[in-house]
């Protein structure tokens, strides 16, 4: 990177992810909702959501290209441009089934390179300092992205012609990689894609050998953060009497206003609380919350309270993961976006079998059932790793985490 290169504000750079928040907000609310509204059957439109939120786990397996060849701006731009395409695809054939869930499948693979790039890039052009900001921020443009979208965009396919509404939500898909012409760009290293899978498995394995690593894996891996009842709460407006006009706007709002929140409290408390005793402390209030929920009568206002106090919770506690990740990761790490990748992949696990778990409940208990069986399992695991934690010698729930060392310098700015 040019030395006298003018880092853009962090604020900045943080909403710079809101491709990644706008994809996400038309693929797993706005189009859903369509495809119920067309009578599509539940189990057709949950196995196509289900195959959209597959690469959260195997696009991984992308991770170390893109640290090589290109500087990480083009591989973020690139990618922010084909999730867009794919979304004019996939708004063009909402009546074709097949069609539409392999564009939504490589969609979402698209997006997810296109913010895991751009978050290896951003570790390496952020000062140190402004760490806690930048995950703020980045989380924060995901968020109102996300809610934007769930408003807008089922309005858009339900006003307009179709192929209008294709054009403009691709549009504003890809608007945000505008910002990545102000930030600097470390350029690739010009390494072979084979050897660069090579080096990210030696380096994953030293990685794994930290102890503060490892702890910071198992608050990825347990459902301590995961608040997986928001990808729950859209699909059960009908049990507290919400109208769907009423769950779209409630699920926007819900994730825009509590997302600011939690996005801006996070730098608060993270000044003054340890990142991963934040972490654990943000789950069990969580739980604590969602065990609340089970006393309050099925009404449309407790379905808009759900909504706000989940999205809350998830937003502090999605701003602690990027923290921890790019902590993790440190400065000059020419595997940065690889490592990010495998990170952040780690998170969605729990959101996965905690859904699955949510979804049984609610089979045997209803709403009820889901609400308390989130949070038991949410508090009761939170506690339990607090208390090894506090048994570990050292600086268990410190915040500094031994980072990674470069295996080579970056190459100068392209």
């Amino acid at each position: 990177m040019k030395p006298n290169r003018p880092v853009p504000p962090t604020w900045l750079m943080g909403l710079s992810n809101a491709s990644f928040g706008l994809y996400s907000g038309i693929a797993f609310f706005a189009i859903p909702q369509v495809l119920a509204a067309h009578h599509v059957t539940e189990a057709r439109i949950a196995a196509i959501t289900a195959m959209a939120l597959s690469p959260n786990f195997w696009a991984v397996i992308f991770g170390p290209m893109l640290d090589v060849r290109f500087s990480r701006r083009w591989y973020a731009t690139f990618f922010a441009f084909l999730a867009a395409i794919l979304v004019f695809i996939a708004i063009m054939n909402l009546g074709h089934l097949v069609v539409l869930e392999i564009a939504l499948v490589l969609g979402s693979c698209s997006a997810i390179l296109s913010t895991t790039a751009l978050g290896g890039w951003l570790s390496s052009v952020c000062p140190k300092a402004d760490e806690n900001k930048l995950s703020a921020w980045f989380n924060l443009a995901y968020i109102c992205a996300s809610g934007f979208t769930m408003i807008i965009a089922g309005e858009f396919i339900r006003r307009l012609p179709l192929w209008m509404t294709a054009v403009v939500l691709a549009a504003i898909v890809f608007l945000p990689a505008i910002i990545f012409l102000v930030i600097p760009a470390p350029g690739p290293d010009r390494r072979l894609a084979g050897e660069s899978f090579t080096q990210f498995s030696r380096e994953i394995f030293t990685l794994l050998r930290r102890r503060e690593v490892l702890i910071t894996l198992l608050l990825f891996l347990m459902p301590c953060g995961s608040f997986a009842l928001t990808n729950l709460l859209g699909g059960i407006g009908n049990d507290f009497s919400a109208s769907p006009r009423m769950v779209s706007l409630a699920g926007g709002a819900g994730a825009i206003v509590p997302g600011i929140l939690g996005c801006l409290l996070f730098p608060l408390l993270s000044t003054r609380i340890p990142l991963r005793l934040l972490y654990l402390a943000n789950g069990t209030l969580g739980g604590l919350f969602t065990l609340s929920l089970v006393v309050l009568p099925h009404t449309p206002w407790t379905f808009v309270l759900a909504l706000f106090g989940e999205f809350l919770f998830q937003a502090v506690s999605y701003t602690g993961t990027v923290a921890l990740a790019f902590e993790t990761i440190g400065q000059n790490n020419p595997l940065a976006a690889t490592t990010f990748t495998f990170l952040i992949a780690a998170t969605n696990v729990p959101v996965a079998y905690m859904l699955y778990l949510d979804g049984r409940a609610y089979g045997f208990g209803g709403v009820r059932g889901s609400f308390a069986a989130d949070a038991i399992i949410s508090i009761v695991v939170c506690l339990l790793i607090g208390f090894i934690l506090s048994r570990l010698q050292g600086e268990a729930f410190g915040s500094g985490i031994p980072v990674m060392e470069p295996l080579n310098p970056l190459l100068p700015d392209e």
